[in-house]
């Protein structure tokens, strides 16, 4: 009976060791947190915000603490959502967006906000539409860009107490109702036919310069030529002068004589028999110019 007593003495007081050993393990367990590099943890104690605990290794007060929410930070984006807004020049527009954010403040997201994603998408529908309201559809087509980083900021700005970040916004596509489509087709058309009238007339216009300024050139020319003859006759004219000043009379005879034997020269150089009376004194003006010519050589 002894030995029994011994025996069952020795089992109770490992027990107990056994049962401090376990509740240790436990405790370890519970108060030791590891979070992964995408995810931190809420942490609460008696169902309010203790801390928040980032990558790595954490340890909490087991039995006391528990991680409530484990929230990722990785970068989400929200699916494409399509909202109709009105342009200042009253056109119809649906607009394709699509928003990627993070969250950087869990302890915000989780206290504050339900549903993130349906808030974010709210904010950027009521945004997009106000920012649309404020331009023509034609500003909203060419300055898309700059649409998008307005856009941008005035979401961060709204979402700002929900510990979230906006990381790029965009406008995938603004789509037109059919009738707008069809006008707009009609008004680009009319402007191609405007351009090609417009091409045409310049064209004409061009061609008219061109015209005249060729008609210009040749006149110029023309006129340029008879001065260079007038000048070369003035010059002539100007040498039988110094001639006659020089030599006399005979010098006028000989140049007389000289154009007569040219027109006998021109009129016996003619196609087919021909006859030419020559008058006394044409012939006695050769022998007059054959004199001076032999005289000159």
């Amino acid at each position: 009976m002894d030995l029994e007593q011994i025996i069952l003495d020795a089992f109770e007081n490992n027990l107990v060791y056994l049962l401090i050993a376990a509740i240790v393990v436990i405790a370890i367990l519970k108060g030791v947190k590891f979070v992964p590099q995408s995810e931190q943890h809420v942490v609460e104690r008696f169902g309010r915000l203790r801390s928040v605990l980032g990558p790595g290794p954490n340890f909490i007060v087991p039995f006391f603490d528990k991680v409530a929410h484990k929230i990722s930070i990785l970068e989400r984006q929200l699916p494409t959502a399509s909202q109709d807004a009105i342009t200042r020049d009253n056109v119809l527009v649906q607009v394709d967006t699509s928003v990627f954010y993070r969250i950087t403040e869990p302890e915000k997201t989780v206290y504050r906000i339900r549903d993130v994603d349906s808030a974010i998408s709210t904010t950027v529908a009521g945004i997009v539409r106000a920012e649309i309201g404020k331009m023509d559809l034609d500003e909203v087509q060419a300055n898309r860009s700059a649409l998008i980083t307005t856009i941008k900021a005035t979401v961060e700005d709204a979402v700002d107490n929900w510990g979230i970040e906006v990381t790029r916004a965009e406008i995938l596509d603004v789509n037109l109702d059919q009738a707008t489509r069809n006008a707009m087709m009609q008004q680009l058309n009319a402007e191609r036919a405007r351009r090609a009238q417009v091409t045409e007339a310049e064209g004409s216009k061009r061609a008219v310069e061109l015209s005249a300024d060729a008609e210009l050139y040749a006149s110029e020319q023309t006129a340029k030529a008879r001065r260079v003859l007038a000048d070369a006759e003035a010059y002539a004219t100007q040498v039988v002068a110094t001639a006659i000043n020089e030599n006399g009379l005979e010098a006028a005879q000989y140049q007389i004589a000289l154009k007569q034997v040219e027109a006998v020269g021109k009129m016996s150089a003619g196609d087919g028999n021909q006859t030419i009376v020559v008058p006394s004194e044409t012939l006695a003006a050769f022998g007059d110019a054959f004199k001076l010519l032999k005289g000159r050589g």
